[in-house]
């Protein structure tokens, strides 16, 4: 079955992206369009299915070269830990989530005038006051 090729502007449309971000992402070597006569991109479905996985692992936090090690042919140790990894970075996010969401709950819930006086309010925040916790920008 032949797959449909689509040029550049179709394919960054369809998912919402500029046609520099599918450049990049072939410059980094993530995609591997075939090219027509006059040398012009044409994606076929296979990359269509690379993009999507691409934007859902970046969507799920994974960098770039996270994601290039994901879908390379090579399933072996180095895989796996970079997929280990990103299971534990996922699942301090989750717990950080988690954390928010009762913060969130408790403060619309709260009868106090001024939440930072709330001695519940900051129990949840005592990790943060004592420094135990990373929250820098980039976490």
């Amino acid at each position: 079955m032949k797959s449909n090729l689509r040029s550049i502007g179709e394919t960054a449309s369809r998912f919402g992206l500029e046609t520099h971000v599918l450049r990049h992402w072939e410059a980094v070597g993530l995609l591997e369009p075939e090219r027509d006569s006059a040398d012009r991109r044409l994606y076929s479905d296979d990359d269509l299915v690379r993009i999507a996985v691409i934007l859902r692992s970046k969507a799920a936090g994974m960098s770039l070269e996270q994601i290039a090690v994901l879908i390379a042919d090579d399933h072996g140790p180095k895989r796996h830990a970079v997929l280990q990894e990103h299971l534990a970075d996922l699942d301090r996010r989750m717990e950080d989530m988690q954390r928010s969401r009762e913060m969130t709950v408790h403060a619309f819930e709260c009868k106090a005038h001024d939440i930072t006086a709330c001695p519940h309010f900051r129990t949840m925040i005592a990790d943060v006051l004592e420094g135990t916790r990373d929250w820098s920008l980039t976490h």
